[in-house]
């Protein structure tokens, strides 16, 4: 059977896999802690600038419509293969997500709130602190949940540019016509979007509540 196959090739191979497992999960940390630490405070310097805001949308908007093998392509001519631009290429695919859900939750604050905030004489960094940004987590955490799935998918390409990571038993298991080899790469990466699906779902809802 292809899945018990898989999970004997997993057993036999222990040391490879894991390797491969870290690499990918780094890959995808990085990415998202680096696109976190960019599209966050972008978000909130942009959201009460209309015009400012108008723009860094429409161009999130055009980055997340370029395919992901296209965004790791065209960082070799620039980065060359390994780590840096596979971790570079995933940044792009994560900060377009993580950027609009900041707006958003920026924009979705009640004015009446931050007319209250004003009036009780509240800093600017005071309400950033205690009112704008408690009350965005739920919507800048739903875009950490996109952004995360997406990197997670998108580092299985990474492979292709010498990154690394679960995507190489994935070609591995195509070249050779070997169906175990690929569910070893392609099961855990489904297993990993979905725990990050659910955990950033059940955050997402926690916070929603306390809001």
């Amino acid at each position: 059977m292809i899945v018990i196959d898989a999970f004997s090739w997993i057993f036999n191979n222990s040391g490879t896999f894991f390797n491969a497992f870290n690499r990918h999960l780094l890959m995808c940390i990085l990415s998202l802690g680096i696109a976190f630490v960019i599209a966050v405070p972008l978000g909130f310097a942009v959201a009460r600038a209309p015009r400012a805001a108008f723009a860094v949308v429409n161009i999130a908007g055009a980055m997340r419509s370029i395919p992901s093998l296209a965004i790791l392509s065209a960082t070799m001519p620039f980065l060359g293969i390994g780590l840096l631009p596979s971790v570079v290429a995933l940044i792009v695919l994560a900060v377009p997500p993580l950027l609009l859900n900041t707006i958003i939750g920026i924009r979705e604050i009640d004015a009446s709130v931050i007319d209250a905030a004003d009036g009780m004489g509240m800093s600017a960094r005071q309400m950033l602190w205690e009112i704008e940004l408690p009350l965005a987590v739920p919507s800048i955490l739903s875009g950490v949940r996109t952004s995360a799935i997406q990197v997670i998918g998108g580092a299985a390409l990474a492979s292709f540019i010498g990154g690394g990571g679960l995507g190489d038993f994935i070609n591995a298991g195509i070249a050779i016509m070997n169906m175990p080899r690929l569910l070893v790469g392609a099961v855990p990466i489904a297993l990993l979007a979905i725990f990050a699906e659910l955990a950033f779902g059940a955050l997402e809802r926690v916070f929603t509540q306390r809001r």
